[in-house]
């Protein structure tokens, strides 16, 4: 079992330093001191800030297991570490956006629980995909490999995004075939009623509400309407999805092993 296709995400920090002076050459010394001051006191905090960065990571990567060892067992279908650390990540990632540490007694607890769940999940879906016959094209996955290389200006930084990400090309294509299947079986599997107009109105009243506090700008219901529509339909599916996870999970044989 490959893990399922994660969106590469390659993020940069851009640091802007400007300097002001002044003719006036006391005004300069005292400007010069202040700098010199001012540089040492950032890159004091800069230090700083790297070793909490990288005590962070100590402990991230503590909380990974052996890339061989066999973290589950869904139906006879073994989990690697390997797969289990891939999505393990992202998982940490995400707490940290949310402002959660990780590394907390209770925050490696959760991570666990939602990654072996997460992995538990995916690996039933792309089991009932399979059982169902849905597979993936030649063309279709040289489709969906074009539309991911579009992201990038060039075919050197694409790859320089695959080696950060920990993946090479083979490696892509396999979960690109895989991913295939599984998003045809959501999409054909998983049906979810449209939004009602009554369901749209009462989001966008309570977005409208929360702008309105916050001091924001309230757009009209007609120019959001498309896109609460979709975010509604989505969290349907999303909902539909986890209780279908739930069916399959009843009638399945799960061994965690870690």
């Amino acid at each position: 079992m490959k893990k399922l296709l994660y969106p590469i995400i390659i993020g940069l920090l851009a640091v802007v330093l400007t300097a002001c002076g002044s003719n006036d050459e006391a005004d300069k010394k005292n400007d010069e001191k202040e700098t010199k001051t001012t540089e040492k006191e950032t890159a004091k905090a800069t230090e700083e800030q790297q070793k909490q960065m990288e005590e962070m990571q100590k402990k991230l990567e503590k909380q990974k297991v052996d890339e061989k060892k066999t973290v589950a067992i869904v139906n006879d279908e073994k989990i690697s570490g390997a797969e289990y650390n891939t999505v393990l990540s992202t998982t940490q990632m995400q707490m940290q956006q949310f402002g959660q540490d990780p590394t907390s007694k209770e925050g490696a607890k959760q991570i666990k629980e939602q990654t072996l769940n997460s992995l538990v999940g995916q690996t039933l879906l792309l089991q009932a995909a399979d059982k169902k016959g849905y597979t993936a094209s030649k063309a279709e996955i040289e489709k969906q490999l074009a539309e991911i290389k579009k992201q990038y200006e060039s075919e050197e930084k694409f790859k320089a995004a695959l080696k950060q990400a920990g993946l090479n090309s083979e490696m892509l294509n396999a979960q690109i075939a895989e991913n295939i299947p599984y998003t045809k079986y959501v999409e054909k599997e998983i049906k979810v009623e449209e939004a009602t107009d009554e369901e749209i109105q009462k989001y966008y009243d309570q977005v409208a509400e929360q702008a309105k506090t916050s001091g924001q700008k309230v757009q009209k219901l007609e120019e959001m309407k498309p896109q609460i529509k979709e975010q509604l339909e989505q969290q349907k599916k999303q909902e539909k999805l986890v209780k279908h996870v739930e069916e399959l999970q009843k009638n399945a044989k799960v061994d965690i092993k870690i």
